[in-house]
């Protein structure tokens, strides 16, 4: 289960060309039995998150839960500690249900001030290491800070970034899935 926000949802782009589209291709194409439910909501936050996850967690039984949550509460300013406290609690209720977590981090544009930044992109590193959870540490890694892989708003990926974004993901994502022997 893939549980975010606009990045995951696929704000404004074509169905099925987000990277969860993408990834449901290429788990198909790898020949791995995996049922791949998108719970991601455009303009979620780590409080809304928190509201919904046992819900979801409950109708949809994951095995696997891939969380991309926060970069709206940085976006809005949302005090550091609440941020952490509601991804920890996600990932408590997670656990609880016995699924496995992909935990997905983000960064903010620089004019958020360098502290609330790093304070911000360090959440993620602190509670992966805290829970022992694979991590993927910045979603938009190596094209981040490229204009072409984003729509006109400047802060939703493209389709051609969709691929970058799977790349991403899946470098972490198959080391949870496939046996090391057979890792690519």
């Amino acid at each position: 289960m893939v549980y975010g926000d606009s990045l995951s949802a696929g704000y404004g782009l074509p169905q099925k060309t987000g990277w969860v589209s993408l990834l449901k291709t290429k788990l198909k194409r790898e020949q791995l039995v995996y049922q791949i439910i998108n719970a991601s909501i455009s303009g979620e936050t780590t409080l809304g998150g928190l509201k919904r996850i046992k819900q979801a967690l409950h109708r949809y039984r994951p095995s696997i839960v891939i969380v991309e949550l926060g970069a709206n509460d940085g976006l809005r300013g949302i005090p550091i500690k609440s941020i952490y406290n509601n991804l920890e609690a996600i990932i408590k209720v997670c656990k609880k249900n016995k699924a496995s977590i992909l935990l997905v981090g983000m960064r903010l544009p620089p004019n958020y001030g360098k502290i609330y930044t790093k304070e911000f992109s360090n959440i993620y590193h602190k509670i992966a290491s805290k829970h022992e959870l694979k991590l993927v540490p910045f979603l938009l890694e190596g094209f981040g800070d490229k204009l072409k892989y984003f729509q006109d708003d400047r802060m939703h990926p493209n389709k051609i970034a969709q691929e970058k974004i799977l790349i991403n993901v899946w470098r972490v994502l198959q080391k949870m899935i496939m046996p090391s022997s057979e890792a690519s």
